[in-house]
């Protein structure tokens, strides 16, 4: 049975956490996407330490010390790597930032994550995660006009989970855009 001071805690917490909806729909603006991804480096790394961009793909130390934002908005279909004409708003802003980003420096280079939850097979969500990936740079590219040489792809599958859990979670299922020009050859 609920006591008032229980549905009062309940209360307050409802209207102090934001829906899924109003967290899933929040995107980053473009200028908060090019602060991040142009910050002071957090390493900088000697040319005899500079890796390969495979490399760099397989080594979560050096990606962890990238600079990088997750993007938690784009919403994708159960199961699917398709970006509806709907995201496109959302998928504005980060074309934005990367068109300004590469247009002063020719030489940047932004990796893009692909990251799902854990529900379903290892196989099935890394195999996503990688269309996913491909899906937005392809977009990227093709409707905003983003230079392709600035961009890589790779998937994760359910690998780094923001929220540690095997339940269907919306915080996992994200993009990662991770600069890395500063740790390649």
């Amino acid at each position: 049975m609920l006591t008032r001071r229980t549905l009062a805690a309940a209360l307050i917490a409802a209207i102090a956490m934001p829906s899924l909806a109003a967290a899933q729909a929040t995107t980053p603006s473009a200028a908060t996407i090019e602060r991040r991804l142009e910050a002071a480096p957090r390493v900088k790394l000697r040319p005899n330490e500079r890796v390969t961009i495979r490399e760099f793909k397989r080594r979560p130390d050096l990606r962890r010390m990238a600079r990088s934002i997750d993007i938690q908005s784009i919403n994708f279909a159960f199961g699917s790597a398709a970006i509806s004409r709907s995201q496109y708003d959302k998928i504005e802003n980060i074309a934005d930032a990367l068109r300004r980003i590469l247009h002063r420096d020719p030489g940047a280079r932004v990796l893009i994550e692909g990251h799902t939850d854990a529900v379903g097979s290892v196989q099935s969500n890394q195999s996503l995660s990688e269309q996913r990936a491909a899906s937005l740079k392809r977009t990227l590219v093709r409707e905003f006009g983003v230079p392709s040489y600035g961009l890589e792809t790779v998937g994760y599958g359910e690998e780094f989970l923001l929220v540690p859990t095997q339940n269907e979670n919306w915080q996992n299922r994200r993009v990662t855009l991770r600069r890395f020009d500063d740790f390649i050859r």
